[in-house]
């Protein structure tokens, strides 16, 4: 069955879609020794496809790890010999990670060989969801609250709107329960700070539909079954849902 390249080559792990798009323009991808441009489709069991004159790598079996980031460790690669979530899971082979996180806060954080879905669940005009436990300084009053549910003017532009929900107040600290569906850098904590409570914990608790549990801090596992395919079902609904807007809109113009 005939697929576009850039998904091919995200299936064999050579980066995201919009990764794999650029490698296309640049004239490194052929198919049956002709180069090929961007929306030529293959068939990888028919055709011989190759990479800067390699052949496309065998497809592999794809791997999905759910890890709670401990505070100290970063998301990304790095070659300065810091403590990285790779180095949590005793795995071989290069994985993408899903809802970076900055240094100091914790939490749920997706590994993955899947470039498909990393790339659906990383890039913003899919809206995915994201819910995190925050404790703030201070007892944020309700104007607080609600300006933080509107959105906030931030040097980067004006933050969507957020649901805010209140777990437990105190004189000294609050709990709160934010759910948002963007992810700017360290987007809470400068909201938070703006608003003159400054951030004293965070941590991511759902990515998705993929809920944090009870993995314990610096742990991993491996996603279930079921959760692989509820993965799956959900960033394909998110993306058929956004095409058949754009698809709405086009004929509305």
């Amino acid at each position: 069955m005939e697929e576009r390249l850039q998904k091919l080559m995200a299936k064999a792990g050579l980066g995201s879609r919009r990764h794999n798009e650029g490698i296309i323009k640049a004239g490194r991808v052929s198919v049956n020794g002709k180069v090929a441009k961007l929306g030529d489709k293959a068939n990888p069991r028919t055709d011989k496809i190759t990479v800067d004159g390699e052949p496309l790598p065998s497809f592999e079996e794809k791997v999905y790890v759910m890890v709670n980031k401990p505070k100290g460790v970063i998301s990304d690669e790095d070659d300065l010999g810091r403590t990285t979530v790779r180095h949590l899971v005793g795995l071989d082979g290069h994985f993408y990670p899903v809802g970076r996180l900055d240094r100091d806060s914790m939490g749920l954080i997706l590994l993955t060989n899947d470039g498909e879905i990393a790339h659906l669940l990383t890039h913003p005009r899919y809206g995915h969801e994201k819910v995190y436990r925050v404790k703030v300084e201070g007892n944020p009053s309700n104007q607080v609250i609600s300006a933080w549910r509107r959105g906030v003017d931030l040097e980067d532009g004006r933050t969507r709107s957020a649901a805010v929900k209140i777990i437990e107040r105190s004189e000294e600290f609050t709990w709160l329960e934010i759910t948002m569906k963007e992810g700017r850098k360290r987007q809470i904590r400068r909201v938070a700070a703006l608003l003159g409570h400054p951030v004293l914990h965070l941590s991511r608790i759902q990515l998705g539909p993929l809920k944090l549990g009870d993995l314990g801090l610096g742990k991993w596992r491996y996603l279930t079954p079921k959760e692989i395919q509820t993965l799956q079902w959900y960033s394909t609904r998110k993306t058929k849902k956004r095409n058949s807007r754009r698809s709405r809109g086009k004929r509305r113009r």
